[in-house]
């Protein structure tokens, strides 16, 4: 596994950006996008129809565009079978291995925000107002949600390293580390 201390070792084309909620990720693949002219495909708007409905063609779409010689996706959506479309496909991950003060603080604010603007996010989807962060449920609670997962990727990460051992993989800390690396790799 490399940090962002380590060089680009090569200038990748499928990538995969693999964090929890609000660490990032659609921001970070934003970027790579734009530095690299990749593809970028926001994996939220495949899953979500209106009305918060799962799209029947999701994994459909999935596999359309992994098949593509050029994209940047959020890992998201793994219980839902993404990992065996995109894993063998990306050539990196970027893991937002960010601390809990940080990744807390992106969702608050990006979550108020969304609420307070009423910005549509996929397919007419609003953020649900405030029951996005009071209800009990941590499927329909999103601060409860990234409790839930904070930990996660730190699990799986071994599994992957072992059943993807093609995929470099880059773990950052902090988004100070982040950004040294997209340095590097726009350089």
């Amino acid at each position: 596994m490399l940090t962002a201390d380590h060089p680009v070792p090569f200038r990748p084309s499928r990538v995969l950006i693999a964090g929890v909620t609000g660490s990032g990720k659609t921001t970070l693949a934003r970027r790579i996008a734009a530095a690299r002219g990749l593809r970028h495909v926001e994996i939220d708007g495949l899953f979500h129809g209106p009305a918060w409905t799962p799209r029947p063609s999701f994994l459909d779409d999935v596999r359309a565009f992994a098949a593509e010689d050029h994209w940047v996706t959020e890992w998201q959506y793994t219980s839902k079978g993404t990992d065996q479309i995109l894993a063998p496909r990306a050539q990196m991950v970027l893991w937002l291995d960010y601390p809990y003060r940080v990744v807390r603080s992106r969702l608050v604010r990006r979550t108020v925000s969304r609420q307070i603007l009423r910005t549509e996010l996929w397919n007419g989807n609003r953020e649900r107002g405030l029951s996005n962060i009071l209800l009990r449920d941590p499927e329909e609670n999103i601060l409860l949600w990234q409790t839930r997962t904070l930990h996660k990727w730190a699990e799986r990460m071994p599994e992957v390293v072992a059943r993807f051992p093609h995929l470099a993989i880059v773990r950052f800390a902090h988004p100070r580390e982040t950004e040294r690396w997209l340095r590097a790799l726009s350089g």
